[in-house]
């Protein structure tokens, strides 16, 4: 029980800072937050996906390239040209790595306006720190693992938010039904989408991009926008109308 408890407490955690806060906020500035809350939702980000880290600056870059060249060959993370999404995960990780370390040229409209903070990625992003939540989450198991097969859960942890990032760009791109005709081929996946909390309204979220909530239709429901709601009602963050 405890290992199921874990993994789903870490999927979720992981998952909202990547949604939350990478996605909708530093990629797409659908609301804003003081710097203390700024600073304490990047290191949640960073504590939640710990081995897999996923720098605020690359993803924004990263994301913001895929809606401008949506499934065509510039698109950073497209599943059409690739024959399984190990391979798209490849191609995107390569990408990652050269947007974080500077090595490719960015175009102005994709590389600004985003939170930085330098101490932080540099702890962050350290294969130190790394290896150290990866031993922390194999000791977890030790402990409480009461069954060989459990220790099959472990690669999750270490890669949590690159399989959470292929699933939504393998699927939400491939499978699901359309509200809208956009030009490329993404779609929505799920009419409630519970396992990525509105990742997976791609087709919703490509039509509008800047609103925060992914559901449209009656039937469909985001479980990330009414965390968005209750923070602007306590003022934690500020929805930009």
């Amino acid at each position: 029980m405890a290992i199921l408890i874990f993994l789903i407490l870490h999927w979720y955690l992981s998952l909202f800072g990547q949604t939350f806060f990478l996605h909708r906020y530093s990629a797409h500035k659908m609301f804003t937050m003081n710097k203390f809350w700024e600073k304490f939702f990047y290191t949640f980000a960073w504590v939640s996906q710990g081995a897999s880290y996923l720098n605020a600056r690359a993803y924004a870059i990263l994301h913001r390239m895929h809606h401008a060249y949506s499934d065509t060959e510039k698109d950073p993370h497209t599943p059409h040209f690739f024959k399984d999404a190990y391979q798209m995960m490849m191609h995107t990780r390569k990408i990652y790595n050269d947007v974080l370390n500077k090595r490719v040229v960015i175009e102005d409209k994709f590389d600004r306006n985003f939170p930085e903070y330098p101490v932080i990625d540099k702890i962050a992003d350290s294969w130190y720190t790394r290896i150290g939540f990866g031993v922390a989450y194999f000791v977890f198991y030790v402990i409480f693992a009461t069954h060989w097969w459990m220790f099959l859960f472990l690669p999750i942890h270490f890669l949590i938010g690159p399989i959470q990032g292929a699933i939504v760009n393998w699927a939400g791109h491939k499978y699901g039904y359309r509200n809208f005709n956009e030009g490329d081929k993404s779609r929505n996946t799920l009419f409630w989408d519970i396992l990525l909390m509105g990742e997976l309204f791609q087709n919703n979220h490509h039509h509008a991009g800047s609103k925060p909530n992914f559901a449209v239709k009656w039937y469909e429901f985001d479980p990330t926008y009414p965390i968005i709601l209750f923070l602007d009602k306590i003022r934690v963050i500020k929805l930009v109308k």
